[in-house]
């Protein structure tokens, strides 16, 4: 702005002027009216373009929670996934194997939504929250249930691996050739008294201080000389199964020990009333005899347990 000049009678010049009193302050509250109306008008323009500074910031929240809303609907996937994957390993798997039936759909969906409630009221607006929440809530509830099942799985297999390992599975003395059995269980004419007498076991010719093996885990219950078994140990091996061995030369063991499947608990002999070096073998099964045969396919082939009762079948000669 150009310098004002006002010509000064007293000393004849033009001296500079300058705006004083209340001129410069009517001067100065003008301009910072302008100022503010202009800034004013400024901020409403930016406003009404670029919306407020909490509107921004704001949408850079908004921004945040969507990225954070994908990443939780893709890990909610992917947890379904697996937790299917788990289902699938659990009813067709794990399941078969332990002779147990699938879990009902009905048991995986019982008490969902039963403990917390949702206020959907508050997210009627917003459909797709509230269906995000009842689906993790479900995860939630059915990852439970899975690790109840697993839970039970796992104590159900300790249970059976004991169950498996005390189980009669294998012959109670070395025959590989499989010549050495006699098919004798059931009725037959007594060597000794010549009467028909039931024969409750199988008998295995062998020679006298042939080793005689527990067929599974177990405690011997009783380890004594019989008049008509001779040296016979009765084996307990729990979960209903009880194997005894008789006519024996010897024991092994003693009442109250607990063997494992293989061990040599005794050696075959001829005592009792026996007609010929033999091991007489019995199963029981909940106190009832049941045919020792039946247990040996777990210890041979198919083929094998085959060739076992056609030889068996041929040998007539009956040693108790």
């Amino acid at each position: 702005m150009a310098q004002k000049y006002l010509y000064n009678p007293s000393t004849c010049k033009y001296e500079p002027w300058y705006l004083k009193g209340k001129a410069l302050r009517n001067r100065v509250i003008v301009f910072l009216l302008a100022a503010l109306m202009l800034s004013t008008a400024g901020a409403v323009y930016y406003t009404r373009t670029n919306g407020s500074l909490d509107e921004y910031v704001l949408q850079q929240k908004n921004q945040q929670l969507k990225i954070e809303w994908h990443l939780l609907n893709d890990r909610t996937t992917k947890a379904y996934a697996n937790l299917n994957r788990l289902i699938e390993k659990d009813d067709h798997n794990y399941r078969t194997i332990l002779d147990l039936d699938p879990l009902q759909l009905s048991e995986r969906k019982a008490g969902i939504g039963g403990s917390e409630k949702f206020d959907r009221k508050a997210v009627k607006d917003f459909p797709e929250v509230f269906k995000s929440y009842v689906s993790i809530q479900d995860l939630r509830h059915q990852l439970d249930v899975e690790v109840q099942s697993y839970g039970k799985l796992g104590e159900l297999v300790d249970d059976r691996v004991i169950a498996w390992a005390s189980k009669p599975a294998i012959q109670p003395i070395n025959n590989k050739q499989l010549d050495r059995l006699h098919l004798t269980y059931g009725a037959r004419l007594h060597p000794i008294f010549h009467v028909m007498m039931d024969h409750k076991g199988l008998d295995f010719a062998a020679s006298i201080g042939t080793p005689v093996y527990a067929t599974g885990d177990g405690k011997i219950g009783m380890a004594y000389f019989s008049g008509s078994y001779g040296n016979v140990i009765y084996l307990q091996h729990g979960h209903g199964f009880e194997t005894r061995y008789a006519h024996m030369s010897g024991f092994a063991v003693a009442p109250g020990d607990k063997v494992k499947r293989g061990q040599v608990i005794g050696y075959v002999g001829s005592t009792g009333n026996s007609k010929a070096p033999h091991l007489h073998y019995e199963v029981l099964y909940n106190g009832n005899h049941v045919n020792p045969i039946n247990f040996f396919q777990r210890d041979l082939s198919n083929q094998e347990y085959q060739k076992l009762i056609e030889i068996g079948s041929n040998q007539t000669t009956v040693l108790d």
